[in-house]
């Protein structure tokens, strides 16, 4: 029979997950929702107190306030804890109301959980005779075990403290390809200087380039005795951070031996001591001294707590190091584990890790057929974490490419593209759990460590299989890319310098240009002004384009500014057209740019031009009239007998030529005289067949497109005073074969074919296209 108290905390527990998990819930009343929501601000502390359900639900309303603002639901939301995850979170509440138990009853009753928990442990992972430490900071375990040496060596330690260090300085060495910080932060929770650290450099000639030099740390050794230290602990891995790799930890362990030296063994590698089957360097772990394990990390349990084992036979000094506790709460910590092992059971704990290792192995067999990517593990038959990259010698081999041009920047652009692949594989599939890491030697690399990642995330079989379709695409395209690179730049230098070529080596595309207007007699300010108007402009135009190429400004915290970044292309991309499209761009922009700086000054001198024509028309018709019809009376009497045929004719501007002109021709032939045909669009633009996506060359020779129109699109700017002005630009002349069509003939060599008067298209094109000033 379950005590009543134990299964309310169970249901309050499930109550309280239904109620923060459900990222979209609705409450009861819109006005509750807005009280909630005001309550989400700090301020004073209500004077009745709330229930249970009021205050889940403001919890619920704070984790959410920003998706009910925006009214859409979270794009993750919380993750599902599942039967597992609700047991480790029950542990926490039920540690809360043990605690509140009389101390008898307690004492208990953390006896037998923390017996329980470290038989268990030492059993699954074949650690005899040891005890446990449970902490929630996963490098507690290490701070505590190095006070434990401590106060073995120094045994005026515990009532001396430091003062008893100063007689031989203890050593604390670790690999150069462990945990960064990692002993920083020992040395700063013991008060030991940083010079207690001595890093021992990886292997350069034999073995692993991730694994810690042997021969190497035993002539620091024997330095340091002669130097008068004290060889204290020796922090090894079973797994690397970084490429998962494991030290020689039997010749460690009898390195430690012989020169009194405690072996602290840590990574993920540890989890396969589960297993029925283990390596050899795996399996010399064991022999360690102390080794910490991540248990929740392994199995997918929220909230539980990492664990260090111990060989030890000194209670006292363990105490003393804070390795274990005469208080029965604290040892509560291991609850939350000793509930989730129960829950699993011992095949189940098996069954997980060997689903996490067999993950591995399957992509490490996949990855084999996928071109321009190269692996890199330590055992290829049982390596839990499985390293890859771009490849840039495999691309350059496989597509025939020339790749001469990219020796000296080499790795950062390999490391720029592998970073690019990492960020499209989580984005793509959030459930492989793949990562970007570092390394000092293979640059940018991408880790797939299951071991780490599965269980929380719930990975699969299936899910390798998408990883590595996916990678298959995203290799194509990287390497098509890559390959295309250098005819990008030498198209770019071809039209300087208009364009000028950025080299940005940390980014994953096809380059960077920036268009670089003619600012001869400016100044810098101005140019740099003029150049930022531009590229800006330019660039929104071409992200307007149809076309499945990413432009963009480069990253976010880049160096270079003011330019246009081109992403990752495919094969069969026009790298001629694509920047002949640009250079078109940037010159119509420029040129626009151009005639509205001066078409104020333009305009102002048009109109003073007008003006006194008008005002000469005026008096050559007061001239040819008389006097005598000026006259109010007189002259509408002699209007009468004899009219007159007025001369005042009104007056066109043309802000391309800058010219004024009699409407006459306008009004009597229904037609605008030398109107100058636009600009054609760029040629990647106008002759691309039907259905063919932009910038991409045909699979076949299509028909020749050579009989395009000569007239463009008209951009309308309107200005005061109801003026309508029409910005146009010369077109080359028109071909042999459009010479024939229906078109007016041309009425001067440069202005181009008129269309014929009368008809309502050309009515229609009239409108807008030129300022009429007319009057008496």
């Amino acid at each position: 029979m379950v005590d009543s108290t134990l299964a309310e905390v169970d249901r309050n527990l499930s109550e309280a997950m239904r109620i923060l998990g459900d990222g979209r819930r609705e409450l009861e009343a819109g006005t509750e929702r807005q009280h909630f929501s005001r309550a989400s601000i700090p301020g004073p502390l209500q004077r009745d107190g709330q229930d249970f359900a009021t205050i889940l639900r403001l919890v619920h309303n704070v984790m959410h306030e920003e998706e009910e603002e925006e009214d859409k639901p979270s794009q993750q939301g919380m993750q599902d804890v599942g039967h597992l995850g609700h047991m480790a979170l029950l542990g926490h509440s039920l540690a809360a109301y043990m605690s509140v138990l009389d101390r008898e009853r307690l004492r208990k009753l953390t006896t037998r959980i923390l017996s329980d928990a470290t038989l268990w442990l030492c059993r699954l992972f074949r650690y005899e005779n040891g005890s446990a430490y449970f902490h929630e900071d996963d490098r507690d375990g290490l701070v505590k075990v190095c006070r434990l040496v401590i106060h073995t060596h120094f045994e005026e330690y515990g009532s001396e403290g430091y003062v008893a260090l100063s007689s031989k300085q203890p050593v604390i060495y670790h690999s150069a390809s462990g945990r960064s910080g990692l002993g920083q932060h020992v040395c700063s929770q013991l008060g030991l200087p940083l010079s207690s650290l001595c890093a021992v450099p990886c292997n350069t000639v034999f073995g692993s380039q991730h694994q810690m030099d042997v021969a190497l740390l035993e002539k620091l050794i024997k330095e340091d005795m002669e130097a008068g230290k004290l060889p204290l602990l020796l922090i090894a891995n079973a797994g690397t951070p970084g490429a998962g790799h494991t030290d020689k930890l039997s010749r460690l362990k009898d390195l430690c031996e012989q020169y009194s030296m405690w072996l602290h063994v840590e990574g993920v590698n540890l989890a396969t001591l589960a297993l029925g089957q283990v390596t050899s360097a795996i399996l010399a772990g064991t022999r360690c001294d102390s080794m910490t394990l991540t248990p929740g990390q392994w199995l997918g349990l929220p909230a539980v707590t990492a664990v260090t084992l111990y060989r030890h036979e000194n209670p006292a000094l363990s105490l003393a190091a804070g390795l274990t506790s005469s208080q029965p709460a604290s040892k509560l910590r291991a609850l939350p584990l000793w509930l989730s092992l129960q829950c699993l059971g011992h095949n189940g704990i098996v069954q997980k890790i060997r689903h996490a290792a067999a993950l591995s192995q399957q992509l490490l067999q996949k990855l084999k057929t996928v071109a321009s990517i190269k692996t890199s593990v330590e055992d290829e038959f049982s390596s839990p974490v499985v390293l890859f990259k771009f490849s840039q010698e495999i691309s350059a081999a496989s597509s025939g490419g020339s790749m001469e041009s990219y020796c000296a920047g080499e790795k950062e652009v390999l490391d720029a593209f592998n970073r690019w692949m990492a960020e499209q594989l989580v984005q793509r599939l959030p459930t492989s759990g793949v990562e970007v890491v570092e390394l000092e030697d293979e640059g940018a690399c991408v880790r797939f460590s299951p071991l780490l990642t599965a269980a929380g995330l719930g990975t699969q079989q299936e899910d390798v299989d998408d990883l590595v379709k996916t990678l298959s695409e995203l290799a194509l395209i990287m390497s098509s890319t890559m390959s295309i690179r250098q005819d990008f730049r030498e198209e770019t230098h071809r039209h300087a310098p208009s364009l000028l070529y950025v080299e940005d080596l940390s980014w994953p595309g096809l380059g960077a240009l920036r268009y670089e207007p003619d600012t001869e007699g400016s100044s810098e300010s101005r140019r740099k002004q003029e150049v930022k108007k531009i590229n800006s402009e330019l660039l929104k135009k071409l992200q307007d384009l149809d076309a499945d190429i990413v432009f963009s400004s480069g990253p976010e915290f880049g160096t270079e500014e003011d330019c246009i970044f081109v992403g990752m292309v495919t094969e069969d991309v026009d790298v001629s057209a694509l920047v002949e499209t640009i250079a078109a761009f940037g010159r119509d922009i420029e040129e626009n740019g151009r005639l509205l700086e001066n078409m104020t000054e333009v305009v102002r001198k048009g109109i003073l031009e007008a003006e006194l024509q008008l005002q000469k028309a005026n008096e050559e018709k007061l001239m040819e009239e008389g006097v005598m019809r000026q006259l109010p009376l007189v002259g509408s009497v002699l209007n009468w007998f004899s009219p007159v045929q007025s001369s005042v004719k009104g007056r066109t501007f043309s802000l391309a030529a800058g010219s004024l002109d009699s409407t006459e021709v306008t009004y009597s032939t229904k037609a605008q005289p030398g109107r100058p045909a636009l600009q054609d669009a760029p040629s990647a633009l106008s002759k691309r067949p039907p259905g063919q996506r932009l910038f991409r060359r045909s699979a076949a020779a299509s028909d020749s497109f050579s009989e395009t129109s000569s007239i463009g699109h008209a951009e309308e700017t309107p200005q005061e005073g109801g003026v309508t002005t029409s910005i146009t630009h010369p077109s080359p002349p028109l071909p042999e074969e459009d010479s024939q069509s229906d078109a007016a003939p041309e009425k001067t060599s440069e202005a181009p074919a008129e269309a014929e008067a009368g008809t309502d298209t050309e009515q229609r094109q009239l409108e807008g296209q030129e300022a009429e000033l007319s009057g008496r």
